[in-house]
């Protein structure tokens, strides 16, 4: 992302009261990115690699504790669709999942009650003394 693109996106972000800053280029990236600050003391660097594609690495004290995914088609993206994609991420999501997790299908339910479960050892015992 360029420098003054980085800007413009950093200065919408605080309107909409997230803490953003622009996040300098590291040694031998010439991209700029933007830092978000998290309430629990997290942040979010995003588009800071260089990459075409708008995705987020979660750090806590300089340590990757998450990330947010590759957004499909960001490459292609404004600086309108960037805001509502930084503004609106989950940055909950663990690592490793860029998707919510579809439910199993239901097994069927039998007709009647379910089966009692087979008796065990101690409960047999105490029938035959009985």
């Amino acid at each position: 992302m360029e420098e003054e693109r980085a800007r413009r996106v950093v200065d919408t972000l605080r309107a909409r009261n997230v803490f953003a800053h622009v996040k300098l280029p590291q040694a031998g990236i010439t991209q700029y990115g933007i830092r978000v600050v998290l309430p629990d003391g997290r942040e979010a660097i995003w588009d800071n690699d260089g990459t075409a594609g708008l995705e987020a690495q979660i750090m806590r004290n300089g340590i990757l504790v998450g990330y947010v995914a590759s957004i499909p088609d960001s490459e292609n993206f404004g600086d309108g669709q960037i805001v509502e994609a930084i503004a609106t991420a989950d940055y909950d999501r663990p690592v490793g999942r860029s998707r919510p997790a579809t439910p199993r299908p239901a097994a069927p339910s039998p007709a009647g009650p379910p089966p009692r479960p087979p008796a065990s050892f101690a409960r047999r015992l105490r029938g035959g003394f009985r």
